[in-house]
């Protein structure tokens, strides 16, 4: 039995809840602590910043795989027009980004489905 035989029989039936379970408890668990401190921290700290920033990066890091190294469904669109509608949409986003996140997001999802659709 090899390692992909043990994962495939762990997540299945009875395990495949347990770790739903266990998921949903440990980042509800998070959540409540996060809340319950949320009093005390102080939002102009070093940390907090440093925090943010580290947050920022990877929410980036992970935007650009998504677009350069997709997996599934997205890897079937070529890289010029994945980058293209990338470059739609943040246009959108500038154009006045207080009021535009959801035009954004609705141009770039649009976009790709349009894409999609056409070919």
């Amino acid at each position: 039995m090899n390692a992909m035989d043990t994962m495939t029989n762990a997540l299945s039936g009875l395990g495949l809840w347990i770790a739903l379970v266990g998921a949903c408890l440990g980042t509800y668990f998070c959540r409540a602590i996060g809340v319950f401190l949320s009093k005390s921290i102080n939002q102009d700290s070093e940390i907090f910043r440093w925090l943010a920033a580290v947050t920022y990066a990877m929410v980036a890091a992970l935007t650009v795989r998504l677009i350069v190294m997709p997996l599934g469904l997205m890897s079937t669109v070529p890289l010029w027009i994945r980058i293209l509608v990338c470059a739609l949409a943040i246009g959108v986003m500038v154009s006045k980004p207080t009021k535009r996140l959801v035009p954004a997001l609705l141009t770039g999802t649009l976009l790709i489905v349009g894409y999609g659709v056409i070919r």
